[in-house]
Order: structure tokens, then sequence, then C-alpha cells
């Protein structure tokens, strides 16, 4: 896949993450996304830098908020409920929290997490790519993401799958021990699920 987009080649990944998502919601820029210019990031490039920024926020919140304060040191627990229980939100609440406001700030992409053995039904795969995606990284044990096009409501986007791997104890033990998952053996470091990018193809 050789379309890209355009933006300055010398930033880093994670500076250019956020230049992009700056510029993404600011109108006077839009116009450096979907371009065919060969100077430009392809979208490969891009919605890996997206998903190494949103990887890495979620692994560190995962880590360092839930796995410490919940599951070692017991000061707070996390719960689905945490409103009501005045808890921790989990991992994945947070996840879809920042794609909720991403969502509500710009349509020059969106994100959400899915997998195949959702809890919450809503999380299940409905498109052909979010399926074969999904499936994708599954079998491939997250060794490497899934890129596709696909058309959506008259649309073309430019789709990407990343693995969501269960990276402490405490996802593997709230997956399994849910009564509402449909599977119960998940280890650490195995593929839970799987984080979709979409961007708008010009």
């Amino acid at each position: 896949m050789t379309k890209k987009l355009t933006i300055a080649a010398s930033c880093t990944a994670l500076a250019c993450a956020g230049v992009l998502a700056m510029g993404l919601g600011t109108p006077a820029k839009a116009g450096l996304f979907g371009s065919d210019d060969k100077k430009g990031v392809s979208y490969e490039t891009f919605t890996d830098m997206l998903h190494l920024v949103m990887a890495s926020d979620r692994a560190i919140y995962t880590k360092k908020v839930v796995a410490r304060l919940a599951a070692k040191e017991k000061v707070i627990k996390a719960s689905e409920h945490f409103e009501d229980e005045k808890a921790l939100p989990l991992p994945a609440q947070m996840f879809r929290f920042g794609s909720e406001m991403v969502s509500s700030k710009t349509d020059k992409f969106a994100y959400q997490l899915l997998s195949l053995w959702p809890i919450n039904k809503q999380n299940a795969p409905r498109t052909e790519t979010e399926k074969k995606g999904l499936a994708f990284i599954a079998e491939n044990k997250g060794e490497k993401p899934f890129y596709s096009e696909e058309e959506l409501g008259g649309k073309n986007y430019f789709t990407a799958v990343y693995a969501d791997v269960a990276v402490a104890g405490p996802c593997v033990t709230c997956h399994n021990a849910h009564k509402d998952s449909p599977r119960t053996d998940f280890k650490l470091g195995e593929v839970m699920g799987g984080v979709v990018i979409r961007v708008p193809m010009n």
C-alpha cells in the first residue's frame, strides 16, 4: 500500500502523533492529509504512530495505576461500576473514554477496542475487515498488525488493527472471572482483542 499522507519526515514517532492529532483538529491544516505526495507519510506509518501512543498510555495506566493501586497495594479497587463504587475505571473503559473524546473533536480518524471474545457485546467486530483483522492478529500472536482498506457508507477508509495484549495480571484475572466473558482461559501476554484505527482516504 503506497498512498501517503504529507507531513514533515524529520519528526519522531511520538512527536508526529501529537502533531498529527493537533493538526487533524485544525481546519487550516486539514489539506496536509490524504495527499499522494511521495514525500508524505504512509497510512501505515500514521496509524502505527497513533497506536504507539495509545498502547503506551494504556499499558502505563494498567501497570502503574490499576495493577499497583488496586491489585498490589489494595489502596482502591478498579470496577466497571467505578462511579457508584468510587473506584478506578477499568483500563478498557479509560481507553473508550479517550476514543469518545477524540470522536467528539475530529472526524479525521477514529479508533476503538474490539475483541473476538468481548465481555460487552458492543465491542464485537461488525465489519468483515474488523473480523479479518482480529482473526489475523490472534493467529499471529500480535507479532504484526493488519492493514486494509474498506468502504463504509460510501466512503473509503484505511483500517489498521493492532493486537491488544494482556500486559498485567489484572487483565487476565478480570476477563477470566467475569460472568459475561465468553472465554476464561486467557494467559499473561496473550492477545485479548485489537485496537481498530480508521482514517478516511481522499
